[in-house]
């Protein structure tokens, strides 16, 4: 089963300053428990640094619950903050689980991201032709206003000298 692209694009957040996604969305997707998944994790830590995964902290995972109306611990939600995985650390967990069906998702996951890094290069560009076409609007405004301060001077009545009538000597 492969999951739609939007999909798997809707659960990437952004938090450190990194695009992750959560160990139950990653487990949902590989069809596997979290707490399964996580304890795969834990049996290999040595291929998970800091910069693959991160456990959230309390006040981020506060944040979360609250962002995305998740149940609380009273109510038989997460008991503790979840671990978020990097683009390198969903790829360092295909070499945990093998399972068909993981490696079916981790490959739409590595697209989801591809696709995500390539929408925000386009940001970039459309940001910085944006930038360049307001420089160039900026000196066309004083171009324009000059032209129009001529047309003004064109249109407006000149006060010729009157000619005097009758002799002069």
């Amino acid at each position: 089963m492969e999951a739609p692209l939007a999909q798997i694009e809707r659960r990437i957040y952004l938090i450190r300053g990194h695009k992750v996604m959560l160990d139950s969305d990653l487990a949902e997707l590989y069809g596997v428990t979290t707490t399964r998944l996580n304890q795969q994790v834990m049996r290999n830590a040595g291929r998970f640094p800091a910069d693959f995964m991160f456990q959230l902290s309390q006040e981020e995972f506060g944040n979360l619950m609250l962002q995305f109306a998740t149940s609380s611990s009273a109510w038989g939600g997460r008991r503790k903050p979840p671990l978020a995985f990097t683009q390198e650390g969903v790829a360092m967990l295909s070499s945990v689980l093998r399972s068909p069906r993981a490696i079916q998702a981790n490959v739409a996951i590595m697209r989801a991201f591809v696709r995500l890094r390539e929408a925000l290069a386009l940001h970039k560009e459309l940001a910085r032709k944006l930038e360049e076409l307001e420089r160039r609007i900026a000196s066309h405004d004083e171009r324009i206003r000059s032209i129009f301060d001529a047309i003004r001077q064109l249109m407006a009545p000149q006060e010729s000298p009157r000619r005097r009538i009758g002799f002069q000597p």
